[in-house]
């Protein structure tokens, strides 16, 4: 708790000096109190939030978006335009619309994208207001009758969308989820838990060399590195409450117009320790700055015109720093049987937005200082330096945000649990859902949850944990039911994003073409529950199937 006060009250003092632009959260004028009465309301900005509210205006709902900064599009205008596709044959109905309208499926450019999501919001007759974080919910005879948002608006909907990365409106509603990892044995997922070893061993792990975690190397007394956690990691298959690393997506151009990369006002050399000597460990060492699985190579970033992500065992993920930005709670403990599922806004929004923009702003502390100590560090091998320097930040790009992508990469926030619950046997085919309302099929896929000190063969040494990536055998369909709440919590959201699924099918589920698959196939299943004056887990899944496969939806492998 004093941990949780500190970091708020530093948070307030940080952010009411800061001027608008590369920030996630400050407090919006209020204005006079008004009521704001539609068909369906979709919070969240995200792709799946856009789509939902399209596919619900197409069909003649009176439909409004708010989202919670000043943008739609989430990741895919915010940085993300490499785009995880999965099987292409997999992506139907809106998704393939919006790619095809961009004139391709990857390497758009993100202010493209954010336009055109406007269009379709304008061409459906969206009601788009930004700007708009929640304050809180009103509920009645099981029900969401309303929600009222920091600027004053009361927004009053016979169907609400949770279409957010963090799960926030559902967790005021009082819905139920999870945050972090399942022990192996909750589904009987072999993926499960920690320190699983069916994919990625190796891979990252500071070429298995042993690196000493410690300031003063071999001397445990002198602490340990920075970014290496001081909490004990738990044993293979206990599940924890810890979640995947966030980054930011930067776009890069090696253009003459290019923008150096900027240094931080807060920039210390020495949170880069643990990489310096990485580098510096061995001659034998080869420097990609892309993806790569062979021994001796890391990353330890990816450098290329676009889109820009991890690459490295030392990278742009900000590792052990996303823990709290779910739901502002984190305890460094390790199970092996899953405690009972939380409901409730465990800390006040408001205080969790201000918690989180102090996360943000590490997090862009961390990632800007990543980048300029590779560019200007004499730590860092010349050659590397060299190559690292012809690149910058895209000068086309997030002008309102000096060229830096304006969305940190939630990978994971809350994950809803309802009746059905997305497992590796879905991923794995194993099992099916027989309600699909759309296909995934990326890898089941997850960024290191911790960076922690290990013995291997009587040396210390530092070793990543959380990562995998396990392929899918083809593309599977996603439970209706995953997206709807338990009928006896709530009968009138959807929520396409944060839905019901484990850590290990999540990993899979939530990339960018699936949560506009599942936002559209979300507006269709309100658009029907408010003409058949039904809850929205009671919806003609026969009349739902056939309208999506009308408008292009895959549903079948």
């Amino acid at each position: 708790m004093k941990i949780f006060l500190s970091l708020l009250l530093f948070s307030s003092a940080l952010y009411a000096a800061k001027p608008r632009g590369l920030i996630y959260y400050r407090p919006v004028e209020r204005s006079a109190a008004q009521t704001i009465t539609c068909d369906v309301a979709v919070y969240g900005g995200t792709p799946g939030g856009v789509a939902a509210a399209v596919q619900a205006g197409r069909l003649g709902k009176k439909v409004v978006l708010l989202s919670f900064d000043p943008f739609v599009g989430g990741m895919t205008s915010g940085g993300l335009t490499a785009t995880d596709l999965g099987k292409k044959k997999s992506i139907g109905g809106m998704a393939l619309e919006f790619y095809q309208s961009l004139g391709k499926l990857v390497d758009f450019n993100p202010s493209e994208a954010e336009a055109r999501f406007r269009s379709m919001l304008d061409e459906a007759k969206v009601t788009v207001l930004c700007e708009r974080p929640l304050e809180s919910v009103a509920m009645k005879d099981g029900k969401i009758s309303a929600i009222t948002m920091e600027t004053g608006e009361t927004i009053n909907a016979a169907v609400f969308i949770d279409s957010t990365y963090e799960g926030d409106l559902f967790a005021a509603a009082n819905v139920s989820y999870h945050v972090g990892r399942e022990p192996s044995t909750t589904y009987g997922e072999t993926l499960g838990g920690q320190w699983q070893t069916v994919s990625w061993k190796g891979v990252y792990q500071f070429c298995d060399l042993p690196v000493s975690p410690y300031k003063i190397p071999e001397d445990p007394k002198s602490g340990l590195l920075p970014g290496i956690s001081p909490h004990p990691a738990g044993k293979p298959g206990e599940g924890d409450y810890r979640v995947q690393a966030y980054n930011f997506r930067m776009f890069l151009s090696d253009k003459e117009d290019k923008v150096a990369f900027p240094k931080p006002a807060s920039y210390d050399p020495k949170r880069y320790d643990l990489l310096a000597r990485f580098m510096n460990f061995s001659p034998d060492i080869k420097w990609t700055l892309h993806y790569t699985t062979n021994p001796m190579t890391d990353g330890p970033v990816q450098m290329r015109n676009g889109d820009s992500n991890n690459a490295g065992s030392f990278s742009s993920n900000n590792v052990n720093g996303s823990h709290r930005w779910p739901d502002g709670t984190f305890e460094p403990i390790n199970f092996d049987k899953l405690p009972s599922p939380r409901r409730g806004l465990v800390v006040p929004l408001k205080e969790l937005y201000q918690l989180r923009e102090t996360i943000f702003q590490d997090h862009v502390t961390y990632q800007q200082g990543y980048m300029y100590f590779l560019a200007n560090d004499p730590q860092v091998p010349k050659d590397l330096q060299e190559r690292v320097n012809k690149f910058g930040l895209d000068a086309k790009e997030f002008k309102a945000t000096g060229h830096w992508p304006h969305q940190l990469y939630v990978r994971e926030g809350r994950r809803m649990l309802s009746d059905y619950v997305m497992t590796q046997a879905n991923c794995e085919s194993t099992r099916i859902a027989e309600d699909s309302i759309g296909l995934a099929s990326y890898h089941m896929d997850s960024h290191p949850c911790q960076r922690v000190a290990v013995e291997i063969d009587g040396n210390m040494t530092v070793r990543n944990e959380g990562a995998f990536g396990h392929a899918c055998p083809q593309p599977y369909p996603v439970s209706y039911r995953s997206i709807v709440p338990k009928k006896s919590e709530c009968t009138n959201l959807l929520v396409p994003v944060c839905l019901s699924a484990s850590h290990i099918a999540f990993g899979s589920i939530r990339m960018e073409p699936v949560y506009m698959i599942l936002g559209q196939s979300a507006g269709l299943a309100a658009s029907l529950a408010i003409d058949a004056k039904v809850a929205v887990q009671d919806v003609d899944y026969a009349t739902l199937k056939k309208l999506l496969e009308d408008r292009g939806q895959k549903l079948a492998p």
